[in-house]
Order: structure tokens, then sequence, then C-alpha cells
């Protein structure tokens, strides 16, 4: 950084996510802020993935439906739900998402709900194959401002080991 020996180098802390060895199993990790959700969000996703559904688009024909109004676009609400993990769990730590299962949505999300996501590590274990690297599974929960449950979904990812990764990247590995 400076050359000057009288000037100390500041220590530079970057946000990221945790390591596949910094994950513990059955613990509840709270990802916040929560995300209040708005009428311009659900149209502009809902257009933007072409998906022409009215409960998403047409408030007078989703009036008359069972639910009485609009519903968020589900897939924005995973989306949400997955995204507010990123920065506790896997920025920067995860090397690939290799799937998402029992993903349900028990109950709808409306415009100017708040969505609140809680994650718990199901399990996780070394990859077989991937030195280095290791296969964890997580359970996301998506709830409303009132504690309902509007989504769950759960998510396997490859994550690094934090010494594997670090030696990845000074290139002391091959991957």
């Amino acid at each position: 950084m400076t050359a000057d020996p009288a000037v100390p180098e500041k220590r530079v802390i970057e946000q990221r996510g945790l390591y596949f060895d910094e994950l513990e199993e059955s613990v509840v990790y709270a990802h916040r802020p929560g995300r209040t959700v708005t009428e311009a969000d659900n149209v502009l996703f809902t257009t933007l993935t072409m998906n022409t559904q009215a409960l998403h688009l047409d408030a007078a024909w989703s009036s008359k439906q069972p639910f009485g109004q609009r519903l968020m676009n589900s897939m924005f609400t995973l989306s949400t739900m997955v995204g507010q993990s990123v920065n506790q769990l896997t920025q920067g730590t995860i090397i690939a998402q290799l799937g998402l299962t029992d993903v349900t949505f028990p109950h709808p999300l409306y415009h100017g709900d708040t969505l609140y996501t809680e994650t718990v590590i199901t399990s996780k274990r070394l990859s077989s194959s991937r030195p280095g690297q290791g296969i964890v599974t997580m359970q996301h929960t998506g709830r409303n401002q009132a504690g309902t449950v509007v989504a769950l979904a759960t998510r396997t990812c490859l994550m690094w080991i934090r010494t594997a990764h670090l030696e990845a990247q000074q290139g002391t590995i091959n991957t």
C-alpha cells in the first residue's frame, strides 16, 4: 500500500458471507432488514419475465378472485427471499447454486407487505469430488410483517472452505 514505514497500513475488512466451515447447522440466520414490496416491484418483475398472469397485473380482474387483490409474483418472492440471505451467508463464499427444491408459497404476499427471511442450515458435508469445497443445504423461510409464512424453499449450494479459497485466490491450488 504505502512505502512510507512511518505511515501505518490500514487493515481492510471486506464484507462477505460465511465459509463452509463457519456455517452452523440448526442455527437460525435472520436476514435483516426486511424488504417492503411494492406494486412497481410486482409489475416490473412480472413484465420483465414475460409473465402475463392477470393475478399480478390486472387489479379489476384480481379483485373478483379468491384473494380479492393482486398477488406478488411468487418468483419475485422466491428471488427476494434468496437474495436477502446473500450478504450474510454466501457473498463471495459460494461457488455455485446446485438446486432449489421443496418451494412452496403457503400464503400470498401482497403489495405493501414486508418480507423477512430466515435461513437454517439443515445439512453440510465435504465434497467427495472437489477438495476444499463443501455442499450445504439450507431451508429459507419468508414471513410477512405479521409473521405469516409466505414462502419456503430448500436450497443446496457448493461452498468454499476458507483455507482452500484463500489458497485458490493466491494461485497455490487448482480448483
